[in-house]
């Protein structure tokens, strides 16, 4: 059975690094969200699991070379140093129940970070990249 992935910053659907672009190809489950906070890292999110606020992404089933790519993306280390650690999650879509893995961002490197309130990067990205290209007075 091939494993499932929540993402939830670039490698959403039309983020700098889509998953899509990964081979073999992943494929799309459908869009969800899980109990997290979204972190504003500047070109990119982090996640802290858990509590009160939700975080918007997507599910794919992937293949194993896929996961190990993501893990490399991440730079998820084996003992844990590295900037995320791969965590699992169940995660709803549609009705169905799927086991996640779920890239968390490391808990020493979440101080003083923005948090984003919608728990949403693609509309957070877009609002910045907007603000950022607007001329100033």
């Amino acid at each position: 059975m091939m494993p499932h992935v929540f993402v939830y910053g670039t490698l959403r659907g039309g983020g700098r690094n889509d998953i899509a672009r990964y081979r073999p190809a992943p494929k799309f489950i459908g869009q969800a969200c899980i109990a997290g906070t979204l972190l504003d890292l500047g070109a990119y999110p982090g996640i802290v699991l858990g509590g009160e606020r939700r975080v918007r992404g997507e599910v794919y089933a992937i293949e194993p070379a896929v996961e190990a790519a993501l893990d490399v993306l991440e730079e998820v280390a084996d003992d844990d140093s590295g900037e995320y650690i791969k965590r699992q999650v169940r995660v709803e879509v549609n009705g169905q129940w799927f086991d996640c893995l779920v890239y968390e961002i490391h808990p020493t490197r979440i101080a003083g970070l923005e948090v984003i309130e919608s728990g949403d990067w693609i509309a957070h990205a877009a609002r910045s990249d907007a603000a950022f290209s607007q001329p100033k007075d």
